[in-house]
């Protein structure tokens, strides 16, 4: 094409966020306590932390968190709490990913749009250990740099110059005010 004609298109390489994914999960943990827990008095998790790293046609998130369970035993006559640091790795499918990205400019981010929590914890049916269920769900990126097509105009903006734009309003910026006492309270 030459420069010459009145429109050109070019390829711009550009970062751009070339995939996305979102997973919930429900995992289950067992925690064997130092004392034959009688019952659950509290179940927390804390100190979560993690990373993305690409895998794939996915993105994986590596993390731990600790795990602190309150429970009674001795017939509850006794508490304590039981500590466990746990490790996970939890692969993200991606629902989009352009295939036309650069692989080599790849970078990662996740973020848990549900911080681990521990939604139940009960005694095992033995008797000697806690088995916890944790909700976890991440919302993950894939950001490379990517080519985009634009249309290059040989002249500044002269398609728009004969063009005439009708605005939808009253004349002159002659606006009826709006009436607040028709409008109704939703709550």
């Amino acid at each position: 094409m030459s420069l010459s004609s009145k429109h050109q298109c070019r390829e711009i390489i550009t970062k751009a966020i070339c995939g996305k994914g979102r997973k919930f999960s429900t995992v289950t943990h067992t925690v064997t306590p130092p004392n034959n827990p009688t019952s659950i008095l509290g179940a927390w998790i804390i100190n979560h932390q993690y990373e993305a790293v690409a895998a794939g046609d996915g993105i994986e998130v590596i993390g731990t968190y600790d795990v602190n369970i309150w429970y009674s035993y001795d017939k509850n006559s006794q508490t304590d709490v039981a500590k466990e640091t746990v490790s996970y790795v939890e692969r993200v499918p991606l629902s989009y990913l352009d295939p036309k990205h650069r692989a080599s400019t790849v970078e990662v981010s996740a973020e848990a749009t549900q911080e681990p929590s521990c939604v139940e914890a009960s005694v095992s049916s033995n008797g000697k250990s806690v088995i916890l269920r944790v909700e976890r769900e991440y919302s993950v990126e894939l950001i490379a740099e990517t080519k985009v097509l634009v249309k290059v105009c040989a002249q500044r903006h002269s398609d728009f110059e004969d063009k005439e734009f009708e605005f939808i309003g009253g004349e002159d910026g002659d606006y009826e005010d709006l009436d607040f006492e028709d409008l109704e309270d939703e709550l």
